[in-house]
Formats: C-alpha cells, structure tokens, sequence
C-alpha cells in the first residue's frame, strides 16, 4: 500500500496544542533556574500523555505530541543544529486586523551547520511510546524557511561564500535526521512551510526582487531543496507539507492567493498531500488547485486557529465541495489551517475549550461527508 493511500486521513490537524498553564509555569521556573531539567521533563511527558489521550479521544488518526517540548514550532529545528542564530529585520513582519504587530526573528547560519545530536527524534521516541490508537506524526519545519526571510543575509558569507553550500550542509542535516526517524519507527514526516506561501504576497515578492532574487526562480529552487530532503524518505514514509502565511496569537505576515507559486509547488514537490491554509479570503480562492496532480491529496485548512469563532458545519462542506471541483473528493480533507500554539505564551487567541470544540467539529464534518475521520 502506498504512503498516501496508507495515510489518507479525513480529520487532520497541523501538529501544535495550546500549552496546558501548568506546563507554561514550569517552562518558565526551569528557564529562571527554578526547576530542573529532569522535573521539566516530567511535567512535559505527563502533559504529553494527556494531549495524546485527548487526540485519539478526539478521533484523530495522527496524532503529535503538541510541541510540547519546544520554544515554537520551528525553534526545536533551529536550538538542536549547531551553527544557528538569531536575527530581526526579516522580510515580513506580523500584523492583524489593528495593524503592525511587530517583525520576526528569522534563523541565519552565523557558524557552519552541525547536527551533533538528535532533533525530533527524541520527541518521536517518546511519542510513539504513549500512543495507543493513532499515528504519531513528526513536524519539522521546511528548510527553505532558513533562507527565505533573510534571503542572502541567511547566512555569514565568510561561512558559506556560496549559497549551495548552505543548502547542501541543510539537505544532509535533514536527510540524517529523517534516516534515524525511519529507524525509529517514524512512518509519517511533515514539513511545516511559511517561506513558499508567503512568496505569493506581492508586496514580498518586491522585496525579493529588490534584494536582488527573482521570486520565481527562489520558488523553483526551493523546490528542488525541498525534494532533496524529501529523497532520505524511505518507501513507506508518508511525506506531507503544512503551508500558511505565518500565525503568531492571531496575526499573520503575507497575503495572497497560491497562483504565484501552484504550477512549480503542487506539480513539483514530492509529497503525498497538502495541508494548506484556506481559512480567509488572505489565501485566495481554489483555483490554484488545478495544479495538483493524482495521487497527492490535499487537506484543506479551513477552520481557523486565530479566532474562538466556531464555524459552521454547513459552511465547511459547502466549501469541500467547491474545492472538489479542482480536486476529487476522494483526495480531499480537513484540517486548520496551522496549529493552535505555532508560537506559545500569553495571549493565545483560542481557550483549551475552543481548541476541543474545532477538532470535534473537524471529525465531524469529516464523518459526514467521507463516512470517518
């Protein structure tokens, strides 16, 4: 059985929980020097076995351990390889319906890249441990989120005076995580991508061309690196990626419909599905979907993680259908359209009770319209 037909999930979801406060309180002693590591780690398993309790309970059929163990959803990638840091001034800042939120920090290689130890394979580890019914499924962000907001400045050039060579040393710290994922068990990767998306924004793409990158070529390239990282998947290993346009506590970064990027994204990339952010009117309309060819299945974000609002049942398969016009039923889902903590800490726009209510309406709609989750 193939990878996609193996994982063709109705009911999806991005992979980040809303943090449970007594996690939130310990990440904060054990970052002041109030709590050690190992009783951090405690309160992260025992929180852990409860979200994955709530998942299947749920009626999910992948299940992640929340991020539980992260700063955010792409700093477990970006604190585990040495030769990271940190820089301000990216290409898109955060912004919501009052306006500017403030910018990002955006990874830059300051040092040459080493993976000296593992990056998810521990939070895999003990995942796989503690789920009963689902299948544990790993997020690691796309690594072309390493370059895009930074664009040239993503890296020291007296490090990687060659751009390849940054993409190179990026492919193999990949493909070696994505290898002991496999020995590991791991039967599910997906790559978690803000940088394709947002490249749809018009106003980035100027910024692009101004800093002296054709948009266009950056899409084709990032293809490429992103299917040569996709190449260490073993035969089995269902290969998907998450695309939105940025979500910090309700803002985003970018707007703008998937045309700029569909024909080279969905006829190109190597992966059994999409999971892609449909929530607004921000992503733009199906269409683009024209580009997606069988077998690869696309899971639609269409219930958002930035507001409580609970949508409409009705509305949700009024808009599965529209998206069936492009792509058959049959190769469609649900989903968010990202997680409900990519960034966790005070002011999360959605309650535990919120998030509870979205994933039972999910797997609801599911059921009624595919007969199962």
């Amino acid at each position: 059985m193939s990878a996609s037909k193996q994982h063709a999930f109705r009911a999806e979801h991005i992979g980040s929980f809303l943090r449970p406060d007594r996690l939130m309180a310990a990440v904060r002693q054990a970052r002041d020097g109030k709590l050690p590591a190992e009783a951090l780690r405690a309160v992260q398993d025992e929180c852990i076995r409860e979200l994955v309790a709530m998942e299947e309970e749920a009626g999910l059929s992948s299940v992640t351990d929340g991020e539980f163990r992260r700063r955010g959803w792409s700093a477990g990638f970006i604190d585990a390889v040495e030769g990271f840091g940190l820089s301000q001034g990216t290409l898109l800042g955060f912004r919501d319906e009052k306006g500017a939120k403030g910018d990002a920090a955006s990874p830059y290689a300051k040092a040459k890249l080493r993976r000296t130890h593992g990056i998810a394979t521990d939070e895999f580890r003990f995942l796989k441990g503690v789920v009963k019914s689902g299948l544990p499924k790993v997020t690691v962000p796309s690594p072309d989120v390493m370059h895009y907001f930074l664009g040239p400045k993503s890296v020291d050039k007296k490090v990687y005076p060659d751009i390849e060579l940054y993409y190179g040393d990026l492919v193999s710290i990949y493909a070696a995580e994505i290898k002991e994922l496999a020995a590991l068990g791991c039967s599910y990767l997906q790559l978690d991508n803000t940088a394709l998306p947002c490249n749809c924004d018009m106003h980035a793409r100027a910024d692009v061309s101004a800093r002296g990158e054709d948009p266009d070529a950056l899409t084709a390239r990032y293809v490429r690196l992103v299917n040569d990282v996709l190449a260490a998947c073993p035969p089995g290993m269902a290969k998907a990626t998450h695309m939105c346009r940025g979500n910090l506590k309700g803002a985003w970064m970018a707007e703008g419909g998937y045309e700029p990027i569909a024909e080279k994204v969905f006829g190109g990339l190597n992966v059994d599905a999409f999971l892609l952010e449909f929530d607004t009117p921000r992503a733009g309309d199906f269409h683009p979907l024209r580009f997606v060819p069988a077998p690869k299945r696309v899971v639609l974000g269409l219930v958002s993680t930035k507001t409580p609002r609970l949508e409409s049942a009705d509305e949700l398969k009024r808009r599965i259908d529209e998206a069936s016009r492009f792509v058959p039923l049959e190769r469609l889902g649900i989903s968010p359209q990202c997680g409900f903590s990519s960034a966790p800490g005070a002011g999360q726009p959605l309650s535990a009770d919120d998030q509870k209510r979205k994933l039972d309406l999910l797997v609801g709609v599911a059921r009624d319209v595919w007969g199962g989750a």
